[in-house]
């Protein structure tokens, strides 16, 4: 073992007292963060002494340790003892289970403060749940960070997700959005959308709002289906079309993630493939591969297709198409093409067809009689607009928006109020 690795996994074994473990497993892993910044992480799975291990089993059983560290800055992404089973006599530990006390050695922990960056979400009995924020104003793409104890307040989960941006990424500014302000905005949000109802196998017609964020300084509007994948894409919005299909259907290949990195990788911190940026050349070539494979598989499409964007996940390239002609039902067609970044040839590709499918059988919503003025009407004291911080891909800085929702909408049969949630 790398004697870097050997004292990271001292650390661990000292920090949370596992005298009465062993470790079993361990291996590095590379991810991109939304800053484009290649994170390595160390993962160790550490067994309690008394388990007998069988050969060729993978399985953790109870009580194991799985504990992930960040190799650069030493600061633990999750602990987590399998079944909340824990056999530590000297590790982390709340007398009393003491909120204040977890608090302040999440902040040792992280760097973090409370109340600054991270905020208390949910509270139960052994468990706490905090959000991420700025200044105590939400941030998405959102994060979050749970601890978990025992009845003996010993600690048996504690995870950090998110990116917790400094001050720095932040820019500063006073928050000046009100409803009155983005209420044209607002109305252009209320879209007609069929809900399915699986307990009563049935689409129902309902305006609903959806969600957008306002930028503070020009209400200009960011995508909430972006942000909220964490992952930055570039845009294509092209429509592919073709004059001949191709008789031979696709082969599907085997995806080999590109998941385990190396100890030199790690400590040299080498840039992940997916942080490149897809190059104008890239770009053309994946048009082509889209192309492709859309006149084997889908011969009769053309022009039915467009692509949205393509980004970097796992050593592969992923093409996001939808259809140029959706329905208005709350799932939308999709298909994802995964291509190799030295070949351009696609190796695989997933249609939600299938999962929409299921939707078929249900009964099929009644005539809408309200119009969408009249919708509005009804439920625009029910909108809400509150702040958040929200990362900018283009810019590469958080900036103050205001995020435009409602939790209700208008059956667009009866004209009746209904709670989303219930639907």
């Amino acid at each position: 073992m790398d004697r870097r690795i050997t004292e990271l996994v001292n650390l661990t074994k000292t920090k949370f007292g596992l005298d009465n473990y062993f470790l079993q497993r361990h291996s590095l892993r590379r991810n991109v963060n939304i800053f484009n910044e290649t994170i390595y992480t160390l993962s160790m799975e550490w067994f309690p002494n008394h388990v007998t291990v069988p050969e060729d089993d993978d399985s953790n059983p109870e009580g194991t340790a799985v504990i992930d560290i960040n190799v650069t800055t030493r600061k633990y992404e999750s602990v987590i003892f399998v079944m909340g089973k824990t056999y530590v006599n000297n590790g982390v530990t709340f007398a009393g289970l003491d909120r204040n006390d977890m608090i302040k050695w999440i902040e040792r922990e992280t760097g973090l403060t409370y109340g600054k960056q991270f905020q208390l979400h949910k509270e139960e009995e052994g468990r706490l749940l905090f959000n991420e924020c700025m200044d105590g104003i939400a941030v998405s793409p959102s994060g979050s960070i749970e601890i978990k104890l025992d009845n003996e307040g010993r600690l048996t989960f504690f995870s950090v997700l998110g990116q917790f941006p400094s001050k720095e990424m932040v820019k500063a500014e006073k928050y000046t959005l009100t409803f009155e302000s983005v209420e044209h905005l607002a109305k252009e949000q209320l879209k007609l959308v069929e809900f399915p109802s699986f307990e009563q196998e049935k689409l129902f017609p309902v305006y609903a709002v959806e969600e957008v964020y306002v930028a503070n300084e020009n209400t200009s509007l960011i995508s909430f289906e972006f942000i909220e994948d964490v992952r930055s894409y570039q845009k294509i919005g092209e429509t592919i079309h073709w004059d001949e299909p191709v008789d031979k259907p696709f082969d599907r290949k085997e995806v080999h993630w590109l998941e385990e990195a190396t100890v030199e990788q790690a400590f040299t911190l080498e840039p992940s493939p997916d942080s490149f940026p897809i190059t104008k050349v890239e770009k053309e070539k994946c048009l082509l591969t889209v192309r492709e494979l859309l006149r084997q598989d889908y011969p009769k499409d053309t022009g039915k297709w467009i692509l949205k964007t393509l980004h970097r996940e796992n050593g592969y390239i992923n093409a996001i198409l939808r259809m140029s002609n959706q329905t208005n039902r709350v799932f939308k067609r999709k298909l994802v093409i995964i291509i190799d970044p030295k070949s351009f040839q696609a190796v695989n590709y997933v249609d939600n067809k299938p999962m929409l499918e299921m939707f078929d059988h249900f009964s099929p919503p009644e005539e809408v009689t309200i119009t969408r003025e009249e919708a509005y009407e009804k439920i625009k004291d029910k909108f809400e607009i509150n702040p958040y911080y929200v990362y900018d891909f283009d810019c590469e800085q958080y900036v103050l928006c205001g995020k435009i929702d409602c939790e209700y909408g208008v059956n667009g049969s009866n004209g009746e109020i209904v709670a989303l949630g219930d639907l």
